[in-house]
């Protein structure tokens, strides 16, 4: 049985209607920012803080819009599934890739299809939203 990891993750958004997703240092994969749930916390409470950490983003509460959860296995972790919170972030502001982060990039469909994506973004995040 695989092991489990709680995540809150953005399909954070633009005024030009790409989304934004990231590389985790040292991994391939691309996928939504967002990370790990800590005890006690709060989904949105916890993409709040991934958010501020990775990419130097404030976003209030009621910004985040809940889109559902589902899981998957995870990308970096062999042998982990991750379930994932996912919330719709729209922003106008400048990200900057911190902490873990090598790498963040704007998509749209087409260019998020040379990319090589985390499981959960390539079957769920991304064809929901582009369709």
């Amino acid at each position: 049985m695989n092991k489990l990891i709680t995540i809150a993750a953005a399909l954070l958004l633009d005024a030009q209607g790409r989304t934004l997703l990231v590389r985790k240092r040292g991994t391939a994969f691309f996928m939504q920012p967002g990370g790990k749930i800590d005890a006690g916390e709060q989904p949105v409470q916890a993409l709040i803080r991934e958010l501020r950490e990775e990419l130097g983003l404030q976003i209030a509460p009621e910004q985040a819009q809940y889109l559902g959860s589902r899981t998957a296995e995870a990308a970096n972790e062999p042998g982990h599934e991750v379930h994932c919170a996912l919330f719709r972030v729209t922003t106008t502001a400048q990200v900057q890739a911190a902490a873990e982060i090598e790498q963040a990039l704007w998509v749209d469909n087409r260019t998020s299809a040379a990319l090589q994506l985390a499981p959960l973004t390539r079957d769920w995040v991304l064809p929901a939203f582009f369709n």
